[in-house]
């Protein structure tokens, strides 16, 4: 069996040389911030060799373009802004907005 970990997002990549780390975090279930939102905390980091991160994020822009392909989700900039007076249509307010997908 092996181990698996859930991470919510990236919180912070950082190039040292030849070596990229990726820091991996969570939202917290205890801390909040000033909004009473949960707060990122860091859980894990991914340390690997230059050359295996662009080829994790070859394999990660292949593995977008499916999914945008797919319409699993579909990029903000994708969205088209409603003329004036509009209502917003129900299949677009469960867009996802994640800042991972700019």
């Amino acid at each position: 069996m092996s181990n698996e970990l859930y991470a919510d997002g990236i919180g912070e990549i950082t190039v040292t040389g030849t070596i990229v780390r990726i820091d991996l975090m969570s939202l917290s279930a205890t801390e909040r911030d000033a909004s009473n939102n949960p707060k990122p905390v860091f859980r894990q980091r991914i340390i690997m060799p230059v050359d295996a991160f662009a080829n994790a994020v070859d394999l990660m822009q292949k593995a977008l373009s499916g999914l945008v392909e797919a319409g699993a989700i579909r990029r903000i900039g994708d969205i088209q802004p409603l003329p004036a007076g509009d209502a917003v249509p129900q299949s677009q307010t469960a867009l996802n907005a994640s800042p991972n997908f700019n």
